[in-house]
């Protein structure tokens, strides 16, 4: 699968797992919030980078302490208007000072990029059937800014 990570268009390795779902023994993988925290150690032993998928009404205190660990945070939008994903992205570069790839998916939209980008989102999963030549040019959409950025 594409997405768009540091203003490109790239391939994806990563593989999102559901819930109830086994855990390739290999593979860059994501995995809910609630999984990582019951599956930690499990998860820790086999071979494959290891990231976590954060819905919009869940809490990010229980990964803090493993934030150096994660290289990738995955922050689900469900619906366009739902905007919980901004703040916690916010939260993660600002206060939190997480260095790692902050990827939103779902929702995402063109008119979004700008944005999401500023507050320290670096990868996008765009909804499907998105064009994401088109969507790059979302970055670009705006000259001017107002609000401090997270860049």
């Amino acid at each position: 699968m594409e997405i768009i990570r540091d203003q490109k268009i790239v391939q994806d390795s990563w593989r999102h797992i559901e819930d109830g779902d086994p855990v390739p023994e290999s593979g860059d993988v994501t995995v809910s919030l609630i999984r990582f925290g019951a599956e930690r150690s499990d998860l820790d032993a086999r071979s494959g980078r290891d990231g976590v998928r954060v819905g919009p009404d869940e809490e990010i205190d229980t990964i803090i302490a493993d934030l150096g660990k994660l290289p990738l945070i995955a922050v689900t939008f469900p619906k366009f208007t739902d905007g919980r994903g901004y703040s916690t992205a916010r939260l993660l570069r600002g206060r939190h000072g997480y260095t790692g790839e902050l990827r939103a998916t779902g929702q995402i939209f063109r008119d979004q990029l700008f944005y999401l980008h500023r507050v320290g989102f670096d990868a996008f999963e765009m909804a499907p059937g998105k064009s994401l030549s088109d969507a790059l040019e979302g970055f670009s959409d705006f000259s001017v800014t107002y609000q401090s950025s997270s860049r």
